[in-house]
């Protein structure tokens, strides 16, 4: 089992189906906050959904194609976060991740992407880290910002949200450049 330590209360374990129930309960109790920036909350309406994700991310895994794990906030699970894919041909990653609402603002994010980003570049030996959000998501754009990331552009309409689009700003950072952090 991967489990990656960050420091005294964080952790990242590959996801697992007996994740189902935690992070299905994490979503209900989320669902309004999340539903403002994520698209999925509306396939996500029973546990069984969320094994299916949890199946599909196992999958992604074991084909070398992406890594999603679960955050571990003082071994309880607060979140998710990882690799959404991974492009080998071009050595990039791409970080997705979402948090419970209750956990927000104790800079647990900031931090899982740090070492997410470290584990990219020093493990992985990817080239570069790419991290996309909501134009309008400000607390999403901070995490890549304080870390250092280039702001590289903008994708118009990147993404539906239920009954509008939404434009992606994306960030990258490159392992020449981390190195200097």
């Amino acid at each position: 089992m991967f489990l990656y330590k960050i420091d005294k209360e964080l952790s990242l374990k590959l996801t697992e189906v007996s994740d189902a129930d935690r992070l299905f309960e994490l979503t209900e109790n989320a669902r309004d906050y999340l539903k403002e920036w994520l698209p999925w909350l509306d396939f996500t309406t029973q546990v069984e959904d969320t094994k299916e994700f949890l199946k599909g991310t196992m999958k992604g895994y074991a084909e070398n194609r992406s890594m999603t794990t679960v955050i571990l906030y003082n071994g309880e699970i607060v979140g998710t976060a990882g690799f959404n894919s991974i492009n080998w041909s071009n050595k990039t990653a791409y970080i997705g991740y979402w948090l419970g609402h209750e956990y927000q603002g104790k800079g647990i994010m900031t931090r899982v992407s740090r070492a997410l980003t470290d584990y990219a570049f020093n493990h992985l030996k990817l080239n570069k880290v790419e991290i996309r959000a909501a134009a309008e998501n400000k607390k999403s754009r901070g995490i890549p910002e304080r870390l250092g990331f280039v702001e590289e552009g903008r994708i118009r309409q990147a993404e539906w949200l239920y009954d509008h689009y939404v434009d992606h700003i994306v960030y990258g950072i490159l392992a020449e450049e981390w190195d200097l952090k």
